[in-house]
């Protein structure tokens, strides 16, 4: 079973994290957003507090569907973004938000726009050799507020996600393309990268304007919503 928490009012947002870290990644915008907004929090399968869910990405996709509000403005950061793609190529959802996200994380002959396989791969083993530790040099880099580290740094040692759901959301992240469903949408469509990003390159700024997706870039890292000039606005 998978871990929510709903809080706010207004219009139904839900909020998917990335790989290694869990849902209070976003307790920010859940300060600054939850008078404008029901904002449903959502801990990936063996992340945080959420069991494990054998399978892939559309066996993770359907346990998250399974307790998603109707119709909502879906936002995915990193690998939640991918999530949110493929989520929304499968029911309905009113908007979808990427935050520092792609629908294809790793570069091959005929895509330009993402990083290096072996160099992805040599990342991620490094921050599994000590995955608290890791979090928080990444997360370090992204941010200077001493307030969002130490609640950023608590919550990787209190909820740490599980060896098997580390290997199988790499495993996303190595083999998804999601290109051609995120193409297909019609629904609104809304990018937020940072320009110093360096595992989804700014270069990709160009395949998203080529797809007339609205895009904002800040001078930032691969944590937009940790940057000051961060804003939440929904088409």
């Amino acid at each position: 079973m998978l871990y929510s928490n709903t809080q706010g009012i207004g219009v139904d947002l839900v909020l998917l994290h990335g790989w290694g870290f869990n849902s209070e990644l976003f307790n920010s915008l859940i300060d600054d957003y939850k008078n404008q907004y029901r904002i449903t929090l959502i801990d990936l399968p063996g992340h945080g507090r959420s069991a494990n869910v054998d399978g892939g990405l559309n066996e993770w996709c359907d346990e998250i569907i399974k307790i998603l509000p109707d119709n909502p403005i879906l936002l995915g950061w990193s690998l939640g973004g991918l999530l949110a793609i493929n989520i929304a190529k499968k029911i309905k959802i009113s908007q979808l938000i990427l935050l520092a996200s792609t629908p294809k994380f790793i570069k091959d002959s005929d895509w330009n726009y993402g990083i290096d396989a072996d160099n992805f791969e040599q990342f991620s083993n490094t921050l599994q050799l000590n995955l608290s530790k890791g979090l928080k040099r990444f997360i370090s880099l992204q941010t200077d507020n001493k307030a969002q580290l130490k609640s950023l740094n608590r919550s990787i040692d209190a909820l740490p996600a599980s060896p098997n759901a580390l290997s199988q959301g790499l495993d996303i992240l190595l083999k998804s393309d999601l290109r051609k469903p995120l193409k297909q949408l019609t629904i609104p469509v809304q990018v937020i990268l940072g320009k110093r990003d360096t595992l989804v390159p700014v270069d990709i700024v160009k395949w998203y304007k080529a797809q007339n997706i609205s895009l904002t870039l800040l001078n930032t890292g691969h944590l937009p919503f940790l940057h000051p000039d961060f804003e939440l606005s929904i088409i």
